[in-house]
């Protein structure tokens, strides 16, 4: 037990600002009933007064003990805003950045138990002030380390807190079986009971054994407990408490009663049988039953023995030695009772807080006292900018390079806007054919590029990795893993991980936490590569996952099997107009339209080109189709299946040899040329998560023509592009759209959003969508 004899300094710690007394303000982020009737107490008597309360607890059967007290909001100084803020929370998950930042602003002290992943990375990562983990003792098999261990998959967390977290130990040993960690940052903050009179009311006159034992139709634990009483007192009359979210057929279960009927319980039957053997973990009806004067037969080896049960005349070291107390209580043994009765109040004396508010007080002026010293250490590094790494895990060309690089523009910017700013690296493969310096040259200034090679490590190489990035309790799962290899620390100076696509071919070694964006699951619906399970995979080990679609946010719930809370769907970004004009005379002579494509099986090149020659051939088109993109030159010659027999498509028609041009992957200024000369923009893609290229057209004042799939009926509504539809699976109607637009071209000119409206879905505009996501993860 720390030992200090002097009390808390008046003068601020953590940053946060004191309470009125001068004193730090709590936040004691628990819910158990029980627990806070003594605790909220003895920090006022420690001189604490003003605590904050969650008012949100989880829809859980362990939180059968749960309620909500606001009784403590009326004592906070705090302005009415911010605790709206704080009350809206969900402090058992992770409640935000905002939210955290009103807690920073006021409170430095935190008491919390851990009941998700979530809950204990948001305190580790936001929390400045010193944090408590209240611990009220465990079964046997199970400690606090394998507990953090199973909810961080090994991950650093709390040792990312140094000297400003605690094991807040309710019982003095619980430390004896933690790893060392926990050991070093133990604190003890004894659990007793608000009040430890003993009261007179007690009867015995229901003539029943109780017994309390919660969740026995779904808790395999309790279940155990529960077959174990009834094995070994059958035939005795018995009543069993505890609430019973799933029915149990067993006339003698109660389920759950109100208050007053708990309290009549405990006035009424005869005697309460406790069953633990638990060495560090107690539960509290024992303590009501021997304040309510019901005698108590409890076995010998648990904690009560600690608490002073040894030698008591209620303790039992068989089930055999208990059943045949019980009998005699039950058959009228009143001189057995008497002593039990007389001699039990003795549990009560190491609960009482007029004994226990000089450790609680001893205790936390060493924890605050601590924290000031950890929050001069800490200024330096809450003060250094936040990295983001956005990283092209494959050479991507065309629209996803583009989107890449919008993202980091819109991170960097949604940064700045915020007042957060944080610093931005585009990393890409170093592959001196895949990308030219001319690629990032429209990059904005804060955002700056890295060159990197992927790197496989093996289980115990990764292990190593791991363990010198402070990850100790850290071991693998899958036989090999991914890691960014940029030739200075493996990218371990950046705080989060963004990956532009799910194409990885590994786990990506988790250091630093990952999201992914997602465009598209085409390989929902072709196959794109063989990769398809690592893919899934790399979705469900992401940390968060964004989509700019709500077609794509569906295909990720249903087809990946993300958990919603980790998929965030954003505006689409596009490419601002630049240096894209309108100017164009109404005679000004059109001769092509475009088609923008690539060798992708999505496409849909074989029903295009059909489309094209009845286009032609039936309805006399008049406009020549110039193809583009990346590989367009060889779609004639590729051998690809989806693909085959095009050439001979082509070479048997006459007005396709004359009027299609295959020209491939233009420069930005020459493809821009072409475009503004364009009558119109051709998209008969099957399927995507739509495409840049219509909002590029309409900065130039052109219209386009799109299969109708719902990412383009998505863009269409988000940017009020003016878009004209056509049937992608039906080549008829592919050909009759494309004679519409060439004998209604002016009306189709005029249908074109506005340039206002388009400069309004700009970058500059829907950064604070990205960075509000991006921000909560690091």
């Amino acid at each position: 037990m720390i030992d200090t004899n002097i009390s808390p300094k008046a003068h601020p710690v953590s940053g946060a600002t004191l309470g009125a007394t001068g004193m730090p303000r709590v936040m004691w982020l628990l819910n158990h009933s029980s627990a806070r009737r003594f605790e909220i107490p003895m920090l006022k008597a420690c001189g604490f007064n003003e605590i904050f309360l969650p008012k949100i607890h989880p829809v859980d059967p362990s939180f059968r003990s749960a309620s909500i007290d606001f009784s403590e909001d009326k004592n906070l100084t705090i302005p009415p805003a911010d605790l709206a803020v704080l009350n809206a929370a969900d402090w058992y998950g992770d409640p935000g950045r905002d939210a955290w930042a009103v807690a920073n602003r006021h409170f430095s002290l935190l008491f919390f138990i851990v009941h998700t992943a979530e809950a204990l990375g948001s305190i580790s990562d936001h929390f400045q002030g010193a944090a408590i983990w209240r611990a009220y003792g465990l079964e046997r098999t199970n400690s606090y380390s394998n507990i953090r261990k199973h909810f961080t998959n090994g991950l650093k967390t709390i040792e990312k807190m140094g000297d400003r977290f605690w094991f807040g130990e309710a019982y003095e040993d619980l430390r004896e079986v933690e790893g060392e960690l926990i050991q070093r940052r133990a604190v003890y903050l004894p659990l007793g009971l608000p009040a430890t009179e003993v009261m007179n009311g007690w009867t015995g006159r229901d003539r029943r054994v109780f017994f309390v034992c919660p969740d026995i139709g779904f808790n395999s634990y309790y279940r155990g407990i529960f077959e174990e009483f009834s094995r070994d007192f059958a035939g005795l009359p018995c009543s069993i408490g505890g609430s019973q979210p799933i029915t149990v057929a067993d006339p003698n279960v109660l389920g759950f009663v109100s208050k007053e009927e708990h309290e009549r319980n405990m006035r009424e039957m005869r005697v309460m049988y406790y069953h633990s053997r638990e060495p560090r973990h107690i539960h509290y009806h024992p303590f009501e039953a021997v304040r309510a004067g019901m005698p108590l037969v409890f076995m010998a080896g648990g904690m009560l023995d600690k608490l002073g049960g040894v030698g008591l005349p209620g303790r039992a070291r068989t089930a055999a030695e208990a059943r045949s107390k019980i009998q005699r209580m039950l058959q009228g043994d009143d001189r057995l009772i008497e002593e039990i009765r007389t001699s039990q109040h003795v549990l009560l004396d190491p609960m009482r807080p007029e004994k226990l508010e000089d450790i609680w007080r001893r205790n936390l002026t060493h924890v605050v006292e601590r924290l000031q010293v950890s929050s001069a250490s800490q200024i330096a590094v809450r003060t250094r900018k936040k990295r983001i790494a956005v990283i092209l895990p494959i050479v991507y060309r065309g629209g996803t390079l583009r989107a890449a690089k919008l993202l980091a523009e819109a991170v960097s910017r949604g940064s700045e806007q915020a007042g957060e700013s944080a610093e931005v690296v585009l990393l890409h493969l170093d592959q001196p054919s895949g990308y030219a310096a001319k690629d990032w040259s429209d990059l904005p200034p804060s955002v700056t590029t890295r060159t990197f090679n992927w790197r496989v490590l093996d289980r115990a190489e990764a292990k190593t990795a791991m363990m010198f990035d402070g990850h100790s309790d850290w071991n693998p799962v899958y036989e090999k893993y991914l890691v960014v290899d940029d030739g200075i620390v493996q990218l371990g100076d950046c705080d989060l991980w963004v990956v532009i696509s799910d194409r990885l071919s590994l786990p990506i070694l988790p250091m630093r936490p990952v999201m992914l964006v997602v465009f598209d699951y085409l390989q929902r619906h072709y196959r794109v590569s063989d990769l398809d399970e690592q893919i899934l995979l790399a979705n469900r080990l992401a940390k968060h996952v964004l989509v700019t679609t709500d077609f794509t946010r569906q295909d990720a719930l249903q087809y990946a099997g993300i958990d919603p809370r980790r998929v965030t769907k954003v505006p689409m970004l596009v490419p601002g107009k630049g240096k894209a004009t309108r100017q164009r005379n109404k005679d000004d002579e059109v001769t092509h339209f475009i088609w923008t494509t690539n060798l992708a099986a999505h496409k849909n090149h074989r029903r295009a080109l059909a489309a094209l020659q009845l286009y032609y051939e039936t309805y006399q088109g008049k406009l020549n189709c110039h193809v583009t993109g990346f590989g367009s030159s060889e779609i004639l010659k590729s051998q690809l299946p989806h693909l085959e027999g095009l050439n001979r498509v082509v070479a048997g028609s006459r007005a396709l040899r004359q009027k299609v041009r295959f020209l491939g992957e233009l420069s930005d200024e020459v493809y821009r040329r072409e475009l503004a000369a364009a009558a119109f923009l051709w998209h008969p893609t099957e399927l995507d998560n739509g495409t840049f290229c219509v909002i590029e057209a309409a900065h130039y004042g052109v219209p386009s023509l799109s299969s109708d799939y719902p990412a383009m009926r998505e863009m269409e509504g988000q940017f009020q592009l003016g878009l004209s539809f056509m049937d992608q699976e039906d080549s008829e109607d592919m050909a009759v759209q494309l004679h519409e637009m060439e004998i209604n071209l002016a009306e189709r000119r005029h249908s074109l959003a506005t340039e206002k409206h388009l400069e309004e879905q700009g970058v500059e505009h829907l950064a604070s969508s990205y960075w509000r996501v991006v921000r909560e993860l690091v």
